[in-house]
């Protein structure tokens, strides 16, 4: 009950921040295996005998690994994409009648929110043991697929080293008014603040949300119109997940922004992962493990990092320009956590005057 409160109330929060760029959440359905990629808004009806996948990530991020895995093995599959609070709502009102075999969401909390309830099941454990512990669930009924930083990106014209922030928590600082953006009802942003509850207790997420409501801080519905306004000059700063940056520099060139990644320890650097898992319900449990194994080989890995994501999978290699992976400064929590911090991070951006 308690998780299934936390969905609405994350359905309500995050509508807004639905679609956007290639690593935002989507709303579309895709139907992939015929190598068309074809895409509509009606009601999702999977071919029978399709390996059907619930996807928080966008189309562009995942179709051309979906049509590689069939092309390969003659798997059909079908992906229903919508934001990740969305289809973990979808799941635990469907239940045992889901037609899921596979859910990718964007971040641990809320598949870890399903995983308490019982809905996926324990993957291998070869397959979990592929990505480093700490971007697993502990119990196996999980596993990370990509990582992902959060960093505070920043106008070099505009802003001074010596002007930058030592913490996330210097944002509620009276030089930082009305100078940087943020994304309030995002899920990234909502998984950021999962995490600053675990660090550093809920009455400081509190006095630091509404310290940032406080600066006035521009509002976005996503992390993509932020980096741009801050490239533009038009921003001097925002709070964002690492990729966006690289690939608006891929896009352009080069631009008057960088990212600064937070000191190990600052819950303004976490680094999330996307994560999988299989449905208990699943009748197609051993395609489903197949499926989740074909992410996280070096091929398909390839590709995330071709997105400027990390790689979770050992020798893949690094985004360019970025620390390894292992070096990058985070958080010391256990991400299967953030599922129980999922609740009261929404209530205090609500209550905070944020969203």
């Amino acid at each position: 009950m308690k998780l299934r409160i936390a969905l609405v109330a994350a359905v309500a929060l995050l509508a807004p921040s639905c679609g956007g760029s290639a690593a935002d959440e989507s709303s579309t359905t895709s139907v992939a295996g015929s190598g068309d990629g074809a895409t509509t808004s009606s009601a999702f009806a999977p071919a029978e005998g399709a390996l059907v996948v619930y996807s928080g990530r966008n189309e562009s991020f995942v179709d051309p690994v979906v049509d590689r895995f069939t092309a390969e093995t003659g798997i059909e599959v079908a992906v229903r994409y919508a934001g990740t609070s969305e289809l973990a709502t979808a799941l635990l009102e469907e239940g045992a009648n889901s037609p899921a075999d596979v859910f990718w969401a964007q971040d641990p909390a809320f598949i870890g929110g399903l995983a308490n309830e019982g809905a996926l099941t324990t993957l291998p454990q070869d397959l979990v043991a592929m990505v480093p512990e700490r971007f697993r669930d502990g119990d196996g009924r999980w596993v990370g697929i990509t990582g992902r930083s959060r960093v505070l990106v920043y106008n070099t014209d505009l802003v001074s080293q010596d002007e930058l922030p030592d913490s996330v928590f210097d944002l509620t600082e009276p030089e930082w008014s009305r100078r940087f953006g943020i994304a309030p009802t995002n899920g990234s942003f909502v998984a950021f603040v999962t995490g600053m509850i675990l660090a550093a207790g809920e009455e400081a997420t509190r006095v630091w949300l509404e310290g940032v409501a406080a600066n006035e801080p521009e509002i976005f519905d996503g992390n993509g119109p932020i980096v741009d306004a801050v490239v533009a000059g038009d921003l001097d700063a925002g709070l964002v997940n690492h990729y966006y940056l690289l690939q608006r520099i891929a896009e352009l060139g080069e631009v008057p922004a960088e990212n600064l990644f937070f000191p190990s320890g600052d819950p303004g650097g976490l680094v999330m992962a996307t994560g999988a898992g299989v449905l208990a319900s699943s009748d197609m449990a051993e395609a489903a493990e197949q499926f989740i194994a074909f992410l996280l080989a070096a091929e398909s890995q390839a590709h995330f990092l071709s997105l400027f994501e990390y790689p979770l999978v050992d020798g893949v290699g690094t985004p360019e320009g970025q620390v390894a992976l292992a070096e990058l400064p985070t958080l010391d929590i256990d991400l299967t956590d953030t599922a129980d911090t999922l609740e009261p991070a929404l209530t205090l951006i609500a209550e905070s005057g944020l969203s």
